[in-house]
């Protein structure tokens, strides 16, 4: 299976599936962006952006981990509601909120060496979050299994997510209102992590056909 047609079948499980998955996500993610502004608000102009960093690590986790647990009931034919998933992921948020965090550490640490040992981090660590909830394994279980999983996979899984995430990315710089117009901002600033789910979606089918893959061999 090509990037192409990965990309494909994930376009078309969101478009089949999307107002489910934004009932899911998007209040929590309206949830997040309010209280970015909030903490921008009580912190001043001048302030760490570190702390807007920690404060996604610990949001992202919460609407996060529901959705793979959706994708993955979905693509077992079945339909739990909202709130069973969203219990679910709470259930999971400590060990999920730890994984993000070593995860964005690394990331960071990569980029702020040279932007290819972020790329390639970003890469060998795309995995973790999925290994994490459907195999329920701890954090550092889960990055060494994305990372054997991602050996010798490194093109594909690039290619896939920079499809995804250099367009939305760019999307995101040029339409960024100022920080002066609140409202906007949050609107923009949901929609904007709204549409970036859909690497998470990508990557899930990746998973998916590698998995299947390594049963067979």
């Amino acid at each position: 299976m090509t990037p192409l047609s990965v990309l494909r079948d994930a376009w078309y499980f969101s478009r089949n599936n999307l107002l489910a998955i934004a009932s899911l996500t998007l209040p929590l993610l309206v949830l997040e962006a309010t209280a970015q502004v909030l903490l921008a608000a009580q912190l001043g102009a001048g302030a760490n952006p570190a702390y807007g960093i920690l404060l996604g690590i610990l949001f992202y986790p919460l609407y996060a981990g529901p959705l793979i647990l959706f994708l993955h009931a979905r693509s077992n034919g079945q339909a739990p509601g909202n709130a069973q998933l969203l219990a679910a992921g709470l259930q999971l948020w400590p060990r999920f909120a730890l994984l993000a965090g070593i995860s964005t550490l690394a990331i960071m640490l990569g980029l702020s060496l040279m932007i290819v040992p972020g790329i390639w981090v970003m890469v060998r660590l795309a995995f973790a979050e999925l290994v994490l909830v459907l195999h329920q394994e701890t954090p550092l279980r889960a990055l060494q299994a994305s990372v054997t999983m991602t050996a010798g996979r490194f093109w594909p899984v690039l290619t896939c997510l920079l499809s995804v995430l250099a367009p939305l990315w760019l999307l995101d710089a040029l339409t960024t209102p100022p920080p002066s117009q609140t409202l906007l901002w949050v609107i923009q600033q949901s929609v904007s992590g709204f549409l970036q789910l859909f690497a998470l979606i990508v990557l899930f089918r990746l998973f998916m056909l590698f998995e299947t893959q390594q049963n067979r061999a």
